[in-house]
């Protein structure tokens, strides 16, 4: 393969100024460029990655590093990155969780795996870092968003949802429709987004009159097997509920599913609903009522964020997104259970 050695030695002209025509940058007189531009066509000339990042300083790499390879929830977010990145004539680069260590040190290891491949930027999305964890990355001389979880000390790179009003709107819709007797099935304890919504979902419930002392609630791992077992747990437990509170659309798919198996008809025996809006969820069977959050807006702008500190670009950013609650057929009045 021709390199940009044989594209210099063919034009008559410097190494430096033939990688000036090849990179773009620099001053380069017309004459010169033709001869350059002519050499590189009889060779075929195609610089590598490798040979761009040296003469640009970047690789058009960005990092991204996410939890879990799987499900209805990252796939989707990865799709918005990929999107974006391509259309600013960049590639994506993704480390998940992965090897012996816990789910702290892999996202430990998976942002240096991303560093050592000379990204130009990092994406991270990950519940389990601490702020120490951050400090600990030094300088930082490589940019980096965080995507739904907030760090005090990197406040102005981090994009996140409110999962307060999530929870709140999941409630109040409950109870507009005139359940009081409701399941819910929560994500684990140790994730502070799902924390968040849990706890305001509960706080929304009191407040309008519901003892959540004694609700039925059971904690699962935002999968579908835990909305399976979740519901199969209410169903053997013998307690009369006419709503069930998924804390995530895939948990409320596996429990969608149990009921369906179990003879339990949706929404006419018992009502569900989920939260996140996935892309499943409007397929599923019955149509999932669930809170829509807007991971959308949230990664548009956390992408642009990292663009304008990797390459100097002047997008638009803004950290305000609509959450709102999407009806659909799993959801009916409690008077018609």
């Amino acid at each position: 393969m021709a390199t940009i050695k044989d594209v210099a030695r063919l034009a008559g002209v410097g190494l430096g100024t033939a990688s000036r025509v090849v990179s773009g940058k620099g001053s380069v007189s017309p004459a010169t460029l033709v001869k350059v531009r002519a050499a590189i066509d009889e060779l075929g000339f195609r610089p590598s990655h490798a040979a761009r990042t040296l003469l640009s300083g970047n690789s058009k790499m960005i990092g991204v590093y996410i939890p879990v390879l799987s499900g209805t929830f990252y796939t989707p977010i990865l799709q918005i990155i990929d999107t974006e990145l391509r259309a600013a004539g960049l590639h994506m680069v993704v480390a998940f969780g992965a090897g012996l260590g816990g789910a702290r040190q892999q996202a430990i290891e998976g942002l240096a795996f991303l560093v050592e491949r000379g990204c130009d930027g990092l994406i991270l999305m990950s519940n389990v870092l601490l702020e120490e964890d951050i400090a600990a990355l030094g300088p930082r001389p490589t940019p980096m968003v965080v995507l739904n979880h907030a760090f005090d000390s990197i406040a102005g790179q981090c994009f996140t949802v409110d999962h307060t009003l999530g929870g709140t709107i999941a409630a109040r819709t409950l109870l507009e429709h005139g359940h009081r007797d409701i399941a819910l099935v929560s994500g684990p304890a140790s994730l502070p987004d799902n924390v968040e919504r849990v706890e305001a979902f509960k706080r929304a419930l009191a407040a309008g009159g519901v003892d959540t002392g004694t609700m039925w609630m059971v904690e699962k791992d935002f999968s579908p097997a835990g909305g399976w077992s979740a519901a199969k747990e209410l169903v053997e437990s013998g307690r009369r509920c006419t709503a069930m509170f998924c804390a995530n659309d895939e948990m409320a798919a596996g429990a969608l599913s149990y009921l369906q198996e179990a003879g339990i008809r949706v929404p006419h025996e018992l009502s569900v609903i989920g939260y996140d809006d996935t892309p499943s969820a409007e397929f599923s069977a019955p149509r999932l009522s669930t809170v829509h959050m807007p991971w959308r807006e949230m990664t548009q702008n956390g992408v642009s964020e990292l663009l304008n500190r990797c390459y100097g670009l002047q997008r638009p950013v803004t950290r305000n997104y609509p959450v709102t609650m999407i009806l659909r057929a799993s959801l009916a009045r409690a008077d018609q259970a």
